[in-house]
C-alpha cells in the first residue's frame, strides 16, 4: 500500500504540484501570522496570548435592592443553590451574597458543552416552583463568556478637534452617554457577548420624604410609593370614530421631568389633593454606587467589552474598533466657556491586541529562527545543495499544513499551542533527511541502466515504512496527554495537537512531495550550456543591481547563486572528481554563511547594540563549533563503537548507574 502511494505521486507530478499549491494557499490563509498578501483572503485560526484554562462556569445573578446580605442568603442564594444542584453535569456550586444582590457560580464538568449548560440553567430558572423567590426578584444568566473574555476596556473623555483632552463633561453625563448610546452600539459588533458600564454616576429621580409633613397629612410611606409608581404609566383605552376616522384613546402619564412627579396626587383630604411635592422633595441625583473607575488618579467613565465564548479575540477586537469608528461621529459635543468645542471620544486603555501580537510575534520569530538554524545544519551535514533544498523546503510547508489542521479541528493559536510546532521542528526535518539521503545513496550505487525514476522509487520504498513507524511511535506516545482533563487538559492538549499535526504533515510531505520533487530536481542536467551561462550571468548582473539600488542581502544572495552556477559550469568541464568535491564543500559553506548572515540580521543574539558583523561571527562560532563536534563524532564513530563493544559490560554498568541515579533524584 505504501509503495503504491509513493509510486502514484511519482508518476503524477501534477497532482503533487496541485497539493503543494493548495497547502500553500490554505496555509497562508489560515496562518495566525499575517504575511501581507492581499491576493489571498484571510481566514486565520483563533489567536490569543494564553490558553483559557478556566473552569466551565456559568453565573446566575439576582438583584434584590436594599436587602441585607443575610436576607439575600436566606431567600435567594440558598433556594437557588439547592435547585441548581439538580442540573445534570454540575460539578460544584459557589455562591456569594452581598448587599442587594446574589451571585451564584455553577461549575460544570469539563466534558459538558458550554451552551448546553446554559440552556439547562435557563430551563431550571424558568420552571422554579411558586414562591421559591420573592416576587420582585428575577434571576438572570451571566454573559456567554469565560474569565478571559475581557478583551477591551475604554473610557469616555472630552476631546477637541485635535484630539487633546478638554474635559467639560460631568460624570453623570458621560455615564448616560455610555449606558444609552455607546454600550448599545458596541454590543452590535460581531463576537461581542456583553459591554458592561463602569464608573460615573447613574442618573435617577429621588424622592426625599418629610416625616413631619407626612404625619400632618396622615400619609404613609406606602401611599407615597404607590403614587410614584402610578405616576409613571400610560393608560390605553378603546378607540373612537369621528367622521369615519378612528382615533386611539389613551392617557399619557410617563414621567419626563421633575414636575411630573411633584404634581402626582397621593390622596385627597376634603376634596383637596395632597401631592408628592407637599410631603417630599423631588430631585435628580446619582444612584448609590459601590465602586469607581480610576484612571491616572482621576475618576472616569468607561466600559468593558467581553468576547463571546469560542470567538476569535483578534477578530472581535477589530470588529469593536470598526464599530467605534462608526459611532464616534454621533457622540455628543458641547461648546465650553472658553469657546473650545469638546466632543466625547472613546479612548482605549486596555487592548489585548498588543499582548497577542507580541506573543505571536515572539513565537513567529522563534519558528523562523529554528527553521534558519535547521537549514544551516542541513546544508553543512548533507553537503548537497539539491538535497538541502528538498529538506529545507518541507519545513515551512509542514508548518503551514499544521495551521490548516488547527483551523479544521478548532485549536486556538496561543503561546502553548504554537510551542508544539517549535518542539516538533527537529523531528520534522529528520524524515526529509532520511528520505533524501536514501535517494542520494541509491543514485550513487545504482547499476548501469537503472533509471532515475526507479532509483528514487526504490530508495523511498526502502525507508518509507521505517520512517512511518518512527513517526507513529512518537505520535502514539502523546496519547496520555490527550486523555488529560480540566485545567491540565486545556493547557497541554493544544501542544499535543499541534505537535501531532506537525509530525503528520511532515510524514505526508516526506512520502508524497519529497520523492516527486527529488525526481524533478535531480533530473535537471547542465546539458544546455549556453542557457545555463545566460541564466547565471543574469543572476550575477541582477544581484549587482539589487545591491546598488535596493537591498544588500537579496542582492548578495543573487550574486552568490549566479557565481556558484558559473563556477559549477566551469568545474563540470575541467576539474577532476577530487576538486569537484572540494568546490562543492566550499559552495555549501558559502550557502551556510549566507543563511547565517540572514539569521544574524533577524536574531541579533548579542543585542542590537552590537554590529551585524559581530552577531554574525558569534553565530558562525557557535554553529561551527557544534557542527565540528558532530563531524568529529561521525569521523571517529567506528572506533568509538568498536571500543565500547570491547568493554560492553563496563559500559552497560555505567548506563545502569546513570539510570539508578536518575530515579533516585526523581
Amino acid at each position: 500500500m505504501l509503495s503504491s502511494y509513493i509510486k502514484f505521486f511519482l508518476e503524477h507530478k501534477l497532482v503533487t504540484w496541485l497539493l503543494i499549491g493548495g497547502f500553500l494557499f490554505l496555509g497562508i490563509s489560515t496562518a495566525p501570522f499575517d504575511f501581507n498578501l492581499d491576493l489571498i483572503p484571510r481566514n486565520p485560526v483563533a489567536v490569543d496570548a494564553i490558553p483559557d484554562i478556566g473552569e466551565n462556569q456559568q453565573i446566575v445573578f439576582t438583584q434584590w435592592t436594599g436587602r441585607s446580605p443575610q436576607d439575600v442568603e436566606d431567600q435567594i442564594t440558598y433556594p437557588l443553590t439547592t435547585v441548581l444542584l439538580g442540573i445534570p453535569g454540575v460539578q460544584s456550586i459557589r455562591s456569594n451574597s452581598m448587599f442587594g444582590f446574589s451571585t451564584i457560580y455553577v461549575i460544570f464538568k469539563g466534558n459538558i458543552e458550554f451552551y448546553w449548560s446554559r440552556s439547562r440553567i435557563l430551563e431550571k430558572l424558568n420552571s422554579l416552583p411558586p414562591n421559591t423567590l420573592p416576587e420582585d426578584c428575577q434571576p438572570t444568566l451571566g454573559p456567554d463568556a469565560t474569565a478571559l473574555g475581557q478583551i477591551f476596556w475604554y473610557t469616555l473623555e472630552g476631546r477637541d478637534e485635535a484630539g487633546n483632552p478638554t474635559g467639560g463633561w460631568d460624570l453623570h453625563e458621560l455615564r448616560s452617554i455610555q449606558d444609552y448610546y455607546v454600550r448599545f452600539g458596541l454590543s452590535t459588533a460581531e463576537g461581542v457577548s456583553e459591554v458592561a458600564s463602569i464608573g460615573g454616576f447613574v442618573k435617577e429621580y429621588q424622592v426625599d420624604v418629610d416625616p413631619e409633613a407626612m404625619r400632618s397629612y396622615n400619609i404613609t410611606l406606602a401611599q407615597v410609593m404607590e403614587a410614584v409608581k402610578k405616576s409613571n404609566i400610560d393608560i390605553g383605552a378603546q378607540t373612537i370614530e369621528i367622521n369615519l376616522v378612528e382615533y386611539f384613546v389613551r392617557g399619557l402619564g410617563y414621567v419626563k421631568k421633575i414636575e411630573d412627579i411633584e404634581n402626582s396626587v397621593v390622596t385627597a383630604n376634603d376634596n383637596i389633593p395632597i401631592r408628592i411635592k407637599d410631603v417630599a422633595v423631588v430631585k435628580t441625583a446619582p444612584a448609590t454606587r459601590r465602586g469607581v473607575l480610576d484612571k491616572s488618579g482621576a475618576e472616569a467613565v468607561g466600559g468593558v467589552v467581553v468576547a463571546r465564548y469560542g470567538a476569535n479575540p483578534m477578530d472581535v477586537i477589530q470588529n469593536v474598533k470598526d464599530k467605534i469608528v462608526e459611532i464616534e461621529n454621533g457622540l455628543p459635543k458641547k461648546t465650553l466657556s472658553d469657546g473650545t468645542t469638546s466632543q466625547v471620544a472613546i479612548v482605549p486603555f486596555y487592548d489585548r491586541t498588543q499582548l497577542i501580537n507580541e506573543t505571536i510575534g515572539t513565537l513567529r520569530e522563534a519558528l523562523s529562527l529554528e527553521i534558519l538554524i535547521t537549514i544551516i545544519v542541513v546544508i553543512l551535514l548533507l553537503l548537497n545543495l539539491k538535497s538541502s533544498l528538498l529538506v529545507s523546503a518541507t519545513l515551512p510547508l509542514a508548518v503551514l499544513m499544521c495551521f490548516i489542521a488547527m483551523k479544521f479541528f478548532g485549536v486556538d493559536a496561543n503561546i502553548v499551542a504554537l510551542s508544539g510546532i517549535a518542539i516538533a521542528i527537529g523531528t520534522m526535518v529528520d524524515m526529509g533527511i532520511v528520505m533524501t539521503e536514501s535517494m542520494v545513496k541509491r543514485m550513487k550505487e545504482a547499476v548501469r541502466g537503472e533509471s532515475l525514476f526507479t532509483s528514487i522509487y526504490e530508495a523511498s520504498v526502502e525507508v518509507g515504512s521505517a520512517v512511518l513507524t518512527a513517526v507513529a511511535t512518537t505520535i502514539i506516545s502523546f496519547l496520555p496527554v490527550f486523555t488529560m482533563e480540566s485545567a491540565e487538559g486545556k493547557l497541554f492538549k493544544p501542544l499535543a495537537f499541534t505537535k501531532t499535526f506537525a509530525l503528520i504533515a511532515a510524514i505526508l510531505l516526506a512520502l508524497t512531495v519529497v520523492p516527486a520533487l527529488a525526481h524533478s530536481l535531480f533530473s535537471i542536467k547542465s546539458k544546455r550550456k549556453l542557457a545555463s551561462i545566460l541564466a547565471n550571468g543574469a543572476a550575477v548582473v541582477g544581484g549587482i543591481i539589487v545591491i546598488a539600488e535596493y537591498a544588500k542581502l537579496p542582492g548578495i544572495v543573487l550574486l552568490v547563486v549566479g557565481l556558484s552556477g558559473l563556477l559549477n559550469i566551469y568545474v563540470a568541464e575541467r576539474a577532476t572528481e577530487k576538486y569537484k568535491r572540494v568546490i562543492s564543500w566550499c559552495l555549501n559553506i558559502v550557502y551556510a554563511l549566507l543563511v547565517s548572515w540572514l539569521l544574524a540580521i533577524i536574531w541579533m543574539p548579542l543585542g542590537v547594540m552590537k554590529s551585524s558583523l559581530t552577531n554574525f561571527l558569534f553565530i558562525v562560532t557557535i554553529a561551527g563549533s557544534l557542527i565540528g563536534f558532530f563531524y568529529l563524532i561521525i569521523y571517529f564513530y567506528e572506533r568509538i563503537l568498536r571500543f565500547l563493544l570491547r568493554i560492553k559490560i563496563l559500559f552497560l554498568l555505567i548506563v545502569c548507574v546513570i539510570v539508578y541515579k536518575g530515579f533516585e533524584v526523581y
